[in-house]
């Protein structure tokens, strides 16, 4: 049986400050951790396992075409859940570019959000 930990403060704050800025988007208490959704869809998961070396905590968030390809190969932090045709998992630790996790969190809102919502978003590289 999995054990679940509390995800890091740091972590959830990190991603509360990207996911509750897009449009319409909501924070809930998931299964384990927390999940963030739009239209009761998830577009981002948060939990910690307890293992034997230690807490780690680990995001899963919704990809498409080449990118998720591409970061499921990728390796290190990230790695391909065992459920989801287009979800893809990262490991949350100290050398995180959260930068990267604002990019990823925002294209995975995208995926799954109205067009009329993801017309609202500022997504980078736009303009």
């Amino acid at each position: 049986m999995t054990e679940y930990a509390d995800v890091p403060p740091d972590v959830l704050a990190e991603l509360r400050s990207v996911c509750l800025g897009l449009p319409d988007a909501y924070e809930q208490q998931a299964w384990a951790g927390t999940r963030w959704r739009v239209r009761n869809r998830t577009f981002a998961h948060v939990l910690t396992h307890d293992s034997a070396d230690g807490p780690v905590t680990v995001m899963s968030f919704r990809s498409s075409g080449p990118e998720l390809d591409a970061l499921r190969a990728a390796g290190h932090p990230y790695f391909r859940p065992g459920w989801g045709g287009d979800v893809v998992g990262m490991v949350i630790d100290a050398g995180i570019d959260w930068d990267e996790v604002a990019e990823l969190l925002t294209e995975s809102y995208c995926v799954l959000a109205p067009k009329k919502l993801v017309g609202l978003v500022d997504r980078p590289g736009d303009g």
